[in-house]
């Protein structure tokens, strides 16, 4: 063979070669098909070649795979839909692309009423057919169905029947991937807390679809960045004692976890979802010890820990209200003792609601779910002073009676109306409250203060959307949420000033946030909260007196008086600690069982017998006046509505007061003054509250498992909460 034909035939196997690794090359790409409606096809995105979620979705997977975008705006997933998904051009050709992955995000368009009312029945074999027809062209394609991304509040539709049938499809969707032997993506959880990436309520910005992009890619690669704790393990921590010990955080997928904690050794291998959790035994309270956790790349040492009682301290800001700054909270931060048994959680806000307008910074941060941050650490000089006095001082004292390490996590904004720390999914199926999440800087259910400051701390934001504080659901979403898998003893609360402007409407809201935060923890949590002091705001009277009657509506729950210690022009008295020593003793009493009094003189039932109407009480065996002078506080309101001054005695554990001669008397008030100086105490020298009884109501009791002896005053407020039954107006 001559030179020249040795040379062709080289080139010649050498071009053949390239093309044989060319093709081989092809059918290496791994093929991705992203099948939907309006979502996947980038509805609304200024460019969707580039910012809807296949397209980011590419970026993250890399050149080995190739990812195609199938979506059709309007799509239904249902066949007789207003437009069948299985009709378009698109699905056609998803399917003749054979894809090695398919993923498929249909189902917010079934929503439509003219959809899932008609032909629900039908969505699951519909979904079925989509799946096969997938099969069909390769039996080896892995298919992932997709939950939902959210339908938010102020969609057209949504009280009319969508959020229903949005929650339905939900259901559907998990059980078909079960039925079918699919996998399921959740590209709804970490979008529902992100109303703000979702300017017409159902199309996510290009933000929104970079985060469902992620979402994808973790699924579909198992890639979740590697061992991570959840943030409320750290050193220094308190852990629930005589409750199984969760320990739980985020890994790749199939990623085994192995923790040794007091010489005992758990593992879980992490699931499909990238999460991972390990429970062990019960303890009791000890401390200091170690925690070892270790994946195969990664290990995490936690010290300094103590196993006791937790308690979750929040509200607005007379929760907030820092140690040093209350009634002799100087020397009380000098007495600090660092490493003692009380552990400190202090979840700060990267921008407080004070009066100025918030940079940009704290503007993404706040959407971004990233407000509040926090360790937990010794109680030192340093890490008390700028603590929650209330909280500091509850804990404090647990810790001295129970002879226990306590915990206290403090997450509290200034200004917080309770809508805050309502979890969304409530106040969405609340048909009365639901509305309250639509344009809530314009919306009368808010106080005009809170919308006032809200709009300040906003006054540089470009998305209309904007999260702040204040915004029904976000404190729930950005912090308390981060805790409710963490368990704990129970919950002390101070909060309604920023609601006292609409006192029905919080009788309403107070059991619901109660309901909203057991369900997240999964269990009937204590609730101890501090009923608002005395100022002079006109309707704090009628506020304290809905306060009131909320312990007995609210199972397990208690109410710790302050109104004599209030200021008739500060919103923030600094009297904290006998505030703290209330709760405290409500705690004691009825969580811990100790033999303590921790009520104050409770109003049964007001009675007229001829000239005098006599007022008996509970939780009294000998009322008195906290400063030993003349009773004070009691007021008549005759059938005209006017009120009547008289004088009223205390006879035992009664009240005696006269009637006004001709004067037909409807009801009694006591302290119904906005700054009050009322001064009924027990012989514990606990404060009656505000209250406003009907004339010639009578004492119901109802018997269930707790029974009540009205003769020694006796109730049990925290077993199943059985109290009397009391008339108010």
């Amino acid at each position: 063979m001559s030179a020249i034909e040795r040379n062709l035939y080289l080139l010649v196997f050498f071009v053949s070669i390239g093309f044989h690794f060319e093709s081989v090359a092809q059918k290496t790409t791994i093929k991705v098909a992203c099948i939907g409606d309006s979502v996947t096809a980038g509805y609304l995105l200024s460019d969707a070649t580039k910012e809807s979620y296949p397209s980011q979705l590419q970026i993250l997977m890399g050149e080995q795979y190739e990812v195609r975008n199938f979506g059709h705006s309007g799509a239904t997933l249902l066949k007789k839909g207003s437009t069948p998904y299985a009709s378009t051009k698109e699905c056609a050709d998803a399917i003749a692309y054979k894809p090695d992955i398919a993923i498929i995000h249909l189902g917010l368009n079934d929503t439509d009423p003219r959809n899932w009312p008609n032909y629900n029945g039908e969505f699951d074999a519909d979904y079925a057919w989509l799946l096969d027809a997938l099969k069909k062209q390769n039996p080896a394609v892995k298919i992932y169905i997709c939950r939902l991304t959210p339908i938010f509040n102020e969609h057209l539709r949504f009280k009319s029947g969508t959020r229903d049938w949005f929650w339905q499809i939900q259901s559907h969707i998990t059980n078909i991937a079960k039925a079918n032997q699919v996998h399921l993506i959740d590209l709804h959880e970490k979008l529902y807390h992100r109303p703000d990436l979702f300017p017409d309520a159902l199309h996510p910005t290009k933000e929104g679809a970079t985060i469902l992009a992620k979402t994808v890619y973790e699924n579909t690669t198992q890639n979740y960045g590697g061992l991570k704790l959840a943030s409320v393990f750290t050193d220094n921590m308190v852990m629930q004692r005589n409750q199984p010990i969760k320990i739980y955080g985020t890994a790749n997928g199939g990623d085994t976890i192995k923790i040794t904690f007091k010489k005992q050794k758990e593992a879980a291998v992490t699931d499909k979802y990238g999460k991972w959790e390990v429970t062990f035994p019960s303890m009791i309270h000890g401390g200091p010890y170690e925690m070892d956790i270790q994946s195969e790349r990664t290990q995490i040492v936690l010290r300094n820990i103590l196993i006791g009682d937790v308690w979750f301290c929040s509200g607005q800001s007379n929760m907030a209200f820092q140690l040093q700054n209350s009634e002799n909270g100087s020397a009380e931060v000098k007495k600090a003792i660092a490493n003692s048994a009380i552990r400190l959680f202090n979840a700060k806000a990267i921008g407080e609601t004070d009066e100025r307008p918030w940079d940009s910074i704290i503007l993404i941060k706040t959407n971004q779910l990233e407000y509040f941050s926090g360790s937990w650490s010794v109680t030192d000089a340093i890490s008390v002073k700028d603590f929650s006095a209330i909280a500091y001082y509850f804990g404090k004292n647990i810790a001295h009676e129970q002879n226990v390490p306590v915990g206290l996590i403090q997450v509290a904004v200034g200004g917080s109306p309770i809508e805050s720390w309502i979890d969304r999914y409530t106040l969405e199926h609340d048909d009365k409250v639901v509305d309250l999440l639509t344009n809530w800087r314009k919306s009368d259910f808010i106080m005009p203060w809170v919308r006032e400051r809200a709009n300040l701390n906003l006054k540089n934001a470009t998305n209309v959307k904007q999260r702040h504080p204040y915004d029904p659901s976000y404190n729930f979403e950005a912090g308390v949420e981060g805790f409710t898998k963490f368990p704990i003893k129970g919950i002390i609360w101070y909060q309604g000033e920023s609601n006292a402007h609409n006192v029905d409407l919080y009788e309403h809201l107070m059991p619901l946030l109660v309901q909203s935060w057991r369900k997240a923890w999964g269990t009937s949590l204590p609730f101890y909260y501090v009923q608002l002091s005395s100022i002079d705001r006109p309707t704090w009277p009628a506020f304290r007196a809905v306060q009131n009657r909320l312990q007995h509506k609210i199972p397990q729950s208690g109410m710790a008086i302050s109104m004599d210690y209030g200021d008739s022009l500060n919103v923030h008295p600094i009297k904290k600690k006998e505030v703290a020593d209330r709760l405290a003793l409500l705690a004691l009493r009825y969580t811990y069982g100790k033999s303590v009094i921790a009520n104050g003189p409770s109003a049964l039932k007001a009675v007229q017998k001829d000239e005098s109407i006599i007022v008996s009480f509970a939780f009294a065996k000998q009322l008195t006046t906290a400063d030993k002078k003349e009773l004070i506080g009691f007021e008549l309101v005759n059938d005209k509505g006017i009120h009547v001054q008289s004088k009223a005695v205390i006879v035992k554990n009664k009240v005696i007061i006269n009637v006004p001669k001709g004067e037909k008397i409807r009801t009694v008030l006591y302290a119904w003054k906005p700054f009050t100086t009322a001064n009924l105490v027990n012989e514990a020298g606990l404060p009656s509250s505000t209250f406003r009884l009907e004339v010639n109501t009578t004492t119901k009791i109802k018997r269930n498992s707790v029974q009540i002896n009205a003769s020694s005053n006796k109730v049990d407020l925290m077993t199943s909460k059985v109290m009397p039954v009391i008339k108010y107006n």
